[in-house]
């Protein structure tokens, strides 16, 4: 039985097939990365004798010229460049020496200006002893914050609570002041010294500033000021009296009983205690005001 002829034998075996076959777009592009139109100009131009650089000696001379023009333009720049190098630093260093200059006058104008506020105030303190006869010049003179003051009373630290943003709802303070719900605000400082005023405080300063009659508290941003200086928290307040009294006193007031419901539903931290012995200072600048008799009126009556 003859079968069915077999094809042939193939004397070498078929090539496996490239890993990047499905990649025929890229493998094309990096073997031929530069394009064949490129490649047979600047073949013909080689062939040519057609190089880069110019061939008649004007071109020649036109690119000579050129390079030393560029060559000029950066020697001349570097030169003016050292130049004025020096000018600048001379500049510099006057300006420097002016403002020391300006800052020492300043600086001994702030000077004189203290001394001038410390005279001021020496002289207002003598002149408010003489108007008094015995103990009550000294009166006079603890009531104006015009002298220093030491003696019992009590310490109040009032203080921002620790997360200076809501309240444990989440439901903000009153608008009018800071933003934030945990900070103290100035009409807060003014409910605590008007509480220790009417407690029976002789004299009070907050941060070292000794408030007098004519003392304002305000607020300037998230800043409260007293007599136009900012402080800054805690907020120190010292009060000459009877300190257990004056203590007691304070905290029974209705605003001492404010200061206690800011504690409890704003977490603002306060602390308050008598002290055997406090020193207050000296108000910086006390302005003199006194009462003079209308006479005119009366002469008008009698005449």
């Amino acid at each position: 039985m003859c079968g069915m002829p077999l094809p042939p034998v193939r004397s070498t075996p078929t090539p496996p097939a490239r890993p990047d076959a499905s990649m025929s777009l890229l493998t094309n592009v990096m073997d031929h990365s530069l394009d064949d139109g490129y490649a047979e100009a600047a073949a013909r131009r080689k062939a040519a004798g057609d190089g880069g650089l110019p061939k008649t000696l004007r071109a020649k001379l036109g690119l000579a010229v050129g390079l030393v023009l560029a060559a000029l333009v950066v020697t001349v720049g570097a030169a003016q460049a050292r130049v004025a190098a020096p000018v600048v630093a001379k500049e510099r260093e006057e300006l420097i020496d002016r403002i020391d200059r300006e800052t020492t006058a300043a600086d001994k104008l702030e000077e004189n200006v203290d001394k001038l506020r410390d005279d001021v105030s020496a002289r207002q303190r003598e002149a408010l002893k003489a108007t008094g006869h015995g103990d009550q010049a000294e009166i006079v003179g603890i009531l104006a914050g015009a002298v220093e003051v030491h003696g019992p009373g009590v310490k109040l630290v009032v203080n921002d609570a620790k997360e200076a943003a809501t309240d444990g709802d989440g439901d903000p303070r009153g608008t009018s002041g800071f933003s934030d719900t945990g900070r103290v605000r100035d009409r807060d400082m003014q409910r605590v010294v008007n509480g220790l005023w009417e407690s029976g405080a002789e004299a009070i300063s907050i941060n070292g500033q000794r408030l007098t009659a004519l003392s304002a508290i305000r607020a300037a941003g998230d800043a409260i000021l007293v007599d136009n200086k900012p402080l800054v928290p805690p907020y120190t307040v010292l009060a000459v009296g009877d300190g257990e009294r004056l203590s007691r006193r304070f905290q029974d007031s209705a605003d001492g009983l404010y200061l206690a419901a800011l504690q409890e539903n704003f977490g603002i931290r306060t602390n308050i205690s008598a002290q055997d012995e406090l020193e207050l200072p000296a108000a910086p600048s006390v302005i003199v005001r006194t009462a003079q008799p209308n006479t005119e009126k009366t002469e008008k009556g009698t005449s």
